[in-house]
């Protein structure tokens, strides 16, 4: 076994000893990062329910069901305690959780292809959750644990299936605290009164939320009965327990808007949880601000809650440190990635945010278009949601996060909570129809209630033009291009590939940064210093992206000089 030279057995021996050590420290490292299960004591399992087949694309389990209604938008109806309707999730949308799951690892697996990287990442991302159970509400834990039973076995080697779903909760957050990816661009609004076509409160928010066109293909709308709580609606995708966009019984709505993170040391409770924490027991924003209060979570975020009772709204503006509550104390209200609140508005970080992103420019677009359509009723709202322009007008090109409709939103909604209604976009992005649900008919007729297609808001005209066409094959080749920097993922651009994407949104800078992009790739330093300084001809977003535009024309400028 060992080999015959002296020194080399010891080697050997020092190697495997080395290895063994490793070993060791590795399985103390996955034991201290182990997430008990929570006490659970109903004796059912998986095997317990049956689900069955109504229809195509329509299944049931006892009084829970999901089907998928005419717009391609998945319906769910649960209801029970949190362990075993977090079972019947799990029976009703294995398929959807497994695809959901496929995507997600997928992005992730492109996004970072080197399988040594991977295990870091997942040793970290471990190591950073591994005391996350300790800051979620006991249901919320129990609900998760039992979705998590349907989970697929394909992915054990990521981690046990309640260990990957707690993970994945907690995606966003982490993403949000580690990078600027995460300043996707989320816009919100509420008016009320004279500003509302008929003086009740009126919300609309777009939720900027991107992992890729296939993780987008199956929403969920889920209408959830739960045995302790408001019922409520929430809208986002197959496996996530908590809210990012929801409205309960009582007309309190609930919308995630990020903002600025410090780094911190450990995660706590995801900020989805304390959306759906505030959805299932809050009837008034002083309700909602309490139980705000009481939550740790390691993030900054804004939650623009709306209440039917108070006929008013709030942000709730939060971090890991400080928490406090804006009112505009006008009839209107405008949440974009920045605080406004008195604790926050003066902190360093918050006047970087203000300064350096596309924040306030969308803060300052929303409220140009809100003038714009006073009085606000549904209609005037999705077209505000769905506008592609900057300020006054200006066509800025397609894309560009300074656009309140950025075309990479996984939904927009609105919700009139007096009225228990609320509209969900169908795909792509926010473009689709808007479908409406009534809240009161949705609980009082679980087994029969349908989306009320005489309130739809039709989809938008955009989606019928040759330039909707062009900018999908354009965002086909800039996925492409940015693989092939990002990843050295094979691609080749011919010249006429390069004159058909500049043709197809030749407005945009990220045209024409993407290919200064491409051609420092391929070492064409001075092509692609060119398409560098072209884009700073155009309405960049940021002074962020300004800075790493300059910095690029600079990398490049070395690199000619060096020939």
């Amino acid at each position: 076994m060992f080999p015959k030279n002296k020194t080399a057995r010891k080697l050997a021996r020092i190697f495997i000893g080395f290895l063994l050590f490793m070993g060791v420290l590795f399985a103390l490292f996955l034991w201290r990062i182990r997430i008990p299960a929570p006490e659970i004591e109903s004796t059912k399992s998986v095997d317990s329910y049956k689900r069955v087949k109504l229809g195509k694309d329509h299944y049931q389990v006892e009084k829970c069901w999901l089907k998928k209604n005419r717009y391609g938008i998945w319906e769910m109806y649960l209801e029970g305690s949190p362990y075993e309707r977090g079972l019947i999730y799990g029976v009703l949308a294995k398929e959807l959780m497994e695809k959901q799951e496929v995507h997600f690892v997928g992005q992730i697996n492109e996004m970072i292809p080197n399988a040594f990287f991977l295990h870091i990442l997942r040793g970290f991302v471990g190591w950073f959750n591994r005391d996350i159970y300790k800051y979620i509400p006991d249901e919320n834990l129990q609900e998760i644990y039992g979705a998590s039973q349907s989970f697929s076995d394909q992915f054990n080697y990521i981690g046990p299936k309640y260990y990957r779903i707690l993970n994945y909760h907690a995606a966003h957050d982490i993403g949000h605290a580690l990078t600027d990816l995460n300043m996707v661009g989320c816009t919100s609004f509420a008016v009320r009164n004279t500003l509302s076509k008929d003086s009740s409160l009126l919300i609309g928010r777009n939720f900027d939320f991107y992992m890729g066109d296939a993780f987008a293909e199956d929403k969920l709308i889920v209408f959830m009965n739960p045995d302790k709580g408001y019922k409520f609606a929430s809208y986002a995708w197959a496996g996530l327990t908590g809210v990012v966009s929801g409205m309960n019984e009582k007309g309190i709505t609930v919308t995630l808007n990020a903002s600025k993170s410090d780094i911190p040391y450990a995660a706590k409770e995801p900020i989805s949880l304390l959306a759906r924490e505030i959805l299932q027991y809050a009837a008034t924003i002083e309700e909602a601000r309490e139980i705000a209060s009481k939550s740790e979570t390691f993030v900054s975020e804004s939650l623009l809650i709306g209440s039917a009772k108070d006929n008013n709204a709030a942000i709730i503006e939060k971090s890991p440190a400080k928490m406090d509550v804006y009112k505009s104390g006008e009839d209107y209200l405008v949440c974009a990635n920045h605080y406004q609140s008195a604790a926050f508005i003066k902190d360093s970080v918050n006047i970087k945010n203000v300064r350096d992103t596309d924040s306030k420019y969308r803060f300052d677009r929303m409220m140009q278009l809100m003038k714009e359509s006073y009085p606000l009723d549904v209609d005037r709202a999705a077209k505000v949601l769905r506008n592609k322009n900057g300020l006054d007008d200006k066509f800025i090109g397609y894309g560009n996060a300074k656009s309140l409709n950025q075309l990479i939103a996984h939904h927009g909604i609105l919700f009139k909570p007096a009225a228990s209604k609320l509209w969900i976009s169908a795909p792509p992005y926010q473009l689709g129809a808007f479908i409406c649900y009534d809240l009161k008919d949705v609980f009082n007729n679980t087994q029969s209630f349908q989306a009320i297609d005489s309130l739809a808001i039709s989809s938008d005209a955009f989606l019928q033009t040759a330039d909707y066409q062009k900018y999908e094959a354009y965002k086909a080749t800039k996925q492409r291009i940015n693989k092939f920097v990002m990843l050295g993922a094979p691609f080749e651009l011919t010249f006429e590939d390069e004159k058909e994407f500049v043709n197809n949104n030749p407005v945009s800078y990220i045209t024409y940064m993407t290919l200064g992009n491409y051609f420092e790739k391929v070492k064409n330093f001075k092509k692609a210093a060119s398409y560098y300084k072209e884009s700073l001809k155009r309405d960049v977003a940021s002074e962020n992206e300004k800075a790493l535009i300059l910095a690029k024309i600079e990398s490049c400028k070395k690199h000619i000089e060096g020939e």
